[in-house]
């Protein structure tokens, strides 16, 4: 079986650099806000290339305490418009709603599957406040067009850069594009934790220090308590293994390109699509996920799994179809999501790792292309 995603290969090709640093923290007795944070918060920031880089408890909360810092640092007001893509993974969407402000959603590209700008242009109203561009996929979802827009109207842009640890635009790290941009830790992310882990950067000073603040029980001072905070921060153990990770990251990116570039050349099915817009971006993917489309999907999925081949679905139900958001007041959506719909309906995501064999990769093309209605 080609797993779709071997942690335990991957966390295994770290040691023993990845047991040791485990070790010493634990017999540091220092579990929290200690050195470890402090250096990784240092090498994160300098590898994205922003100023600032605070550690948070996950993805999700990077991206809630982001928004919740414009609201306490007056910026944002409750009821403020945040336009986000449709079709990303729930997350970035819960964010907005966690934070009290309301979700506009946007179709993304056809080709693509990033955020439109000629959705965003038409998703514009006097409380629109942010953009969050989301680089779905590992891809970037920035565009120039994008910033000027945001720019010319007084928006903030917020980048939740939960899968594409590394990805570039030009000179410059997705995480760094922004304003301001939440990054995500789990396990199966190309940066990945043995737990939870989340960070936000910025280049804003205030930003970050209102984040930090919030993510430690509002708490900027030893029990004095100046906003109403939440218990979220990196523990010592994630910190610890992020830095062992780190400085392999850009070449395990690497590997995960070679992989897509052998999807690429090699699937020769008619009956799948392969993102060809990510191909053309070259180094800048870093393929967090390779993402087919197929109208049968469920046959092709099974078709793979009788064939040796472990796939997962990303994501089989869009958010805004979610029981958590049946209440449309909730969500501002536009007249249709045919283009989101489709993708949830036909997307596939291909055994991707830095750990994979030529021969299994050779495997998935084989199983890939033997697929037939």
């Amino acid at each position: 079986m080609v797993k779709f995603l071997d942690l335990q290969k991957i966390n295994e090709s770290f040691e023993p650099g990845l047991s040791k640093a485990v070790s010493d923290v634990v017999n540091s007795g220092w579990y929290l806000q200690g050195e470890q944070n402090r250096l990784f918060e240092k090498e994160y920031s300098e590898y994205i290339g922003t100023k600032y880089a605070v550690g948070c408890g996950n993805g999700l909360d990077a991206l809630i305490l982001i928004l919740k810092a414009y609201i306490e640092l007056g910026v944002f007001r409750k009821g403020d418009e945040i336009i986000v893509p449709a079709n990303t993974y729930i997350a970035s969407i819960l964010a907005v709603t966690e934070a009290g402000l309301t979700p506009v959603l946007v179709e993304p590209g056809k080709d693509n599957y990033q955020i439109d700008i000629a959705g965003i242009k038409n998703a514009l109203t006097s409380r629109t406040v942010a953009v969050m561009v989301v680089h779905l996929y590992g891809c970037c979802a920035y565009t120039p067009e994008i910033d000027i827009f945001c720019k010319k109207h007084g928006l903030k842009l917020i980048e939740d850069n939960a899968q594409a640890h590394g990805c570039r635009f030009a000179d410059k790290r997705t995480g760094a594009l922004g304003d301001a941009a939440g990054n995500s830790f789990y396990p199966g992310k190309n940066l990945g934790a043995l737990g939870d882990g989340g960070m936000v950067t910025t280049n804003d000073k205030s930003l970050a220090a209102m984040v930090r603040r919030l993510g430690n029980y509002g708490s900027g001072e030893k029990y004095i308590f100046d906003s109403l905070g939440k218990n979220s921060r990196l523990d010592e153990l994630q910190a610890a293994v992020l830095r062992e990770k780190l400085p392999r990251l850009d070449q395990d990116n690497t590997r995960r390109r070679e992989i897509a570039a052998m999807y690429q050349r090699g699937i020769k099915n008619k009956m799948i699509r392969l993102p060809d817009a990510f191909a053309k971006m070259g180094e800048s993917c870093v393929y967090h996920v390779y993402p087919v489309m197929c109208d049968d999907r469920d046959e092709l999925k099974n078709h793979l799994e009788k064939n040796g081949v472990q796939t997962i679905i990303h994501y089989p139900v869009p958010p805004y179809r979610q029981k958590c958001y049946e209440n449309k007041n909730m969500l501002k959506l536009p007249s249709s999501l045919e283009i989101t719909d489709k993708i949830h309906r036909n997307e596939l995501s291909l055994p991707i790792s830095p750990v994979m064999t030529d021969e299994e990769v050779h495997c998935v093309i084989n199983a890939v292309n033997s697929f037939k209605k």
